[in-house]
This record gives C-alpha cells, structure tokens and sequence, in this order.
C-alpha cells in the first residue's frame, strides 16, 4: 500500500547506535533538518555531550543509555519517545559492531554478543516500532545492514551472517505489514565500506591491525540515505556503487566473486600494524575514546560523492539495476585483466575502479 511520511522537519526520529559513526552524523544531519530526535546508545556520558551539542542549536533531544541486545532497554526507548513527543515517526536501528578473524577463532561467546547487537537489536527495534506506529498514522523503519547482507567475505563471517538475518528479518516483516495494510515503510539499507568508527570498535583475533577494503566511502552518504528514505518508502538503498557490484557479482559469478575474494580478501582486510595485546573494543561495552567520531580516517581517498547512489534513490529500480550492471562490468573488465599487468589484489583499490563505482 502507499505510504505517506513526513518531512524530516515534521518528524520524530528513533536513532540507535547515535554517539558515533553512522548513527552520530545522520543525528547531526536530522538535527540541521528540524527534526525531534530520540538518541540511544550505551554511553551516558558521550549521549550527554552530544544532546547537549544538538540542543544548542534549538534541537528538541530526548536520551536513553540502552543496549539494544536488550529487549526491555529498548522499550524504554520507545516509551521515552512516547512520553516526551507523542509518536515515532522514522525508528533506524543502526546499532552494530564487527569482528575480525576467522570462523574458527573466534568464541561463541563473542559471537552470540555480536548478533545480540546487531540481530536481535534489530529485531527489538523494529517491533517496538510497529507497537507503536501501528496505531498512530504508521511511519518508517530503517534498518542496517550492509553489502554483506548479500554477500559474505572471510574473516568477518559472523558480520556478515548477522547481516544477511538483518536482511532475512526486514524482508519478512515488510511483507507482513503490507499483507495487513499497515502505513509501514520498512528500508534496508545496504552500504560498502564506510569511513566510521567500525574498524575501532570491532574485535579482533588476527596478529594485525585490522582495516576495511576499498573503496571506501564517506558516512555522509550513508546518512543521506537513511534521511531520504524517511521521508521516500524505499525498498533497498545501496549505498555505494560497490555494494551494488558486490551484490550482482555474487547472483550473477559467485564462484568468480569467491577466487577473487580468496586472492584479495585477507590481505586487503589486515594492516602492517601489529595488533597490540592490550588492544580494546567495544563489543561487549563501550569504549569511550572513540566516541562522538564521525570517522576513523581509515584511508587517504574517502569517496565522497556517489552518482550511484544519488540516481537510484530518484529513478527507481530500472536505473538501479542498470548502473549496477554497469559497475559491475566495470568490476569484471579490470578482474579479467592478466595477472602480469594488474595483480588481484589491486583490482579493488585502483583509481579506475573507484571512478567506475
């Protein structure tokens, strides 16, 4: 069914995850936008700073420390919005954290908290957000999850088979609401590699430090998107040309996909930088030195525009799939070169392949 949202001025916003990376610039950009914002995350003091940030600015903020692997935090977010503005109108569950290494390395213990995050968090979020927005005018959920929502890379397995469940998860529900006529949009958004915080807060079992792949792309993009799709009922978003050829290459040449994977990957995802032994994350509590950072710098050349991106939110799926063929080719032709001219493990990082995507 068709759904009607309001301007981002109009609305009340749901953010998790809020305090850094993503979640931290997309609260920045709605508040610039107007909007009421309700920020969640597990750090008191860092949510505290940054309300006070918005709120001199003239923003309306309400703040909730919740872990969102916990369903009766997240309640609390839902009733601290009900209490301070009345409704909910855009609910992002952006809350996530990673780990490197591999499969066989790394402890249940860690994995299980990691799809408590990223998962159930969702999962939490989302119905809350029904509850609520089922009986006052309907809404947006915008959910997060990735390129490996689609696809699946070595040594962040656990990563990325919590996001494909996000995907599984938001597929689901988006049907359901639509078989029972609910003014729910629902939106996965599915970004590359993104210049936050993501490599800081992640934990990691390898001997190296560890990074993300190329090209690598600016939160801001990631943001726009989120506050487009509050406002537009989108489907998917692909954030990221790459994504979009990430996606394709693994329907259309899984196999191809996995040798390059298996060539580029490894080395692609670890620095020259020892891991140091004392080395802290954020997966199973905050870690305050890296929050309120928008970006980590992970690498010289961040992309900052994306054509890709910028065209599939306004024409629709026929252009969406046409730049992606389109990349994806791109992908494909540098891939196919000899090894002698180009190594794999520069296919992803030349200076062509970013301008194609």
């Amino acid at each position: 069914m068709s759904v009607q949202l309001r301007k981002i001025n109009e609305q009340v916003m749901v953010i998790t995850g809020a305090t850094s990376g993503i979640g931290l610039t997309t609260a920045r950009m709605a508040a610039e936008q107007c909007a009421k914002l309700v920020l969640a995350a597990r750090s008191a003091d860092a949510l505290d700073q940054l309300a006070s940030e918005l709120r001199r600015t003239g923003t309306q903020v309400a703040t909730v420390v919740a872990d969102v692997g916990n369903p009766a935090d997240v309640e609390r977010i839902g009733q601290a919005a009900m209490e301070r503005f009345g409704r909910i109108d855009t609910w992002v569950n952006n809350a996530g954290i990673s780990i490197f290494g591999r499969n066989e390395d790394v402890s249940l213990e860690d994995m299980q908290r990691l799809f408590d995050t990223n998962y159930w968090g969702v999962v939490h979020g989302s119905l809350e957000a029904v509850k609520h927005m089922k009986s006052r005018g309907g809404g947006a959920i915008i959910n997060l999850g990735s390129e490996l929502s689609d696809v699946s890379i070595p040594l962040q397995g656990i990563y990325a088979a919590s996001k494909h469940a996000v995907k599984a998860f938001t597929d689901s529900l988006r049907v359901e609401l639509d078989k029972d006529k609910a003014p729910i949009a629902v939106t996965l958004i599915k970004p590359a590699a993104v210049d936050t915080m993501f490599v800081a807060h992640a934990k990691n079992y390898m001997d190296k430090e560890p990074t993300l792949p190329p090209p690598i792309y600016a939160p801001e993009l990631v943001a726009k998107s989120i506050l487009y799709a509050a406002q537009h009922p989108k489907r998917d978003v692909f954030v990221g040309g790459a994504a979009k050829a990430f996606s394709v290459g693994n329907f259309a040449m899984p196999s191809v996909l996995d040798r390059m994977m298996r060539a580029t990957m490894f080395k692609q995802q670890q620095t020259d930088i020892p891991s140091a032994p004392n080395r802290r994350d954020a997966l199973h509590a905050p870690n305050p030195q890296h929050e309120l950072r928008e970006r980590q710098g992970l690498s010289e050349h961040v992309v900052e525009t994306c054509p890709y991106t910028a065209l599939s939110l306004r024409k629709g799926k026929v252009v969406g799939v046409l730049l992606g063929a389109g990349a994806l080719f791109a992908a494909w032709k540098l891939a196919g070169r000899p090894a002698s001219r180009t190594s794999a493990s520069r296919i992803w990082s030349s200076n062509r392949l970013r301008q194609a995507l």
